[in-house]
């Protein structure tokens, strides 16, 4: 195994600026459509927003379409189905807006009585997300710098690095992993971090368990 990458591992940050669409939805059928003619920037604001704003917090909390349906519409079911969708399962935005709009799709086929509606001022508002990736100063060549610089990066860098990481081609691969096995071809560490669940850790809680798997993997290397 090598001692040194080629390249090394250039750790980046982000920033997201939050940007009103003008589009709302009051019902059900209002919602559905807005879905369906979302694009990805408004698709990963409502349901990522709350992973990187709340990322101490186990389970994650619900997105924002089940939320404002549970809790502002008052429909229960239906918000359970909506927050039971695993957006770790996705590889794709376009996979997870799918998603929802079978959902919704499905209960509008299935109810008979007249559509609720919100008073006004409790409409749901779509937002998208514009994201930039920023350099950072931090770099690693080899497992031990890749722990050090993993110590003291943001959790915006963690964050861009394992979670959105996999809404972009390659899909559903993480930045580390994806480094690990191609400048090292060490399949055990790719396949232990791209195994890690990230929606079931906080951002820190992440962190540690990477740091872990990487510390393992060095003794191992030295009993060797």
């Amino acid at each position: 195994m090598k001692l040194k990458a080629s390249e090394p591992f250039k750790f980046r940050t982000r920033l997201t600026l939050v940007q009103a669409t003008g589009r709302k939805a009051g019902n059900i059928m209002e919602l559905l459509e807005g879905i369906r003619e979302s694009d990805d920037s408004i698709i990963y604001h409502h349901t990522h927003r709350f992973l990187k704003q709340f990322h101490f917090l186990v389970p994650e909390p619900a997105n924002d379409f089940a939320y404002w349906v549970n809790n502002i519409l008052q429909e229960e079911k239906l918000g359970e189905e909506l927050a039971s969708v695993e957006i770790v399962r996705f590889n794709s935005l376009e996979a997870i807006k799918r998603a929802f709009v079978e959902i919704l799709e499905r209960h509008l086929k299935q109810v008979s009585e007249p559509m609720r509606a919100v008073s006004s001022g409790k409409e749901f508002h779509f937002l998208r997300s514009i994201r930039f990736s920023i350099p950072t100063s931090h770099q690693a060549r080899d497992y031990a710098e890749f722990i050090e610089c993993l110590r003291n990066v943001s959790v915006s860098t963690l964050y861009l690095h394992v979670f959105e990481a996999r809404l972009r081609p390659p899909y559903g691969v993480d930045d580390f992993s994806n480094w690990f096995l191609k400048q090292f071809n060490d399949a055990e560490i790719q396949k232990a971090i791209s195994r890690l669940d990230p929606y079931s850790y906080t951002l820190e809680g992440l962190r540690r368990r990477i740091i872990r798997i990487l510390e393992q993997r060095i003794q191992e290397m030295k009993n060797a």
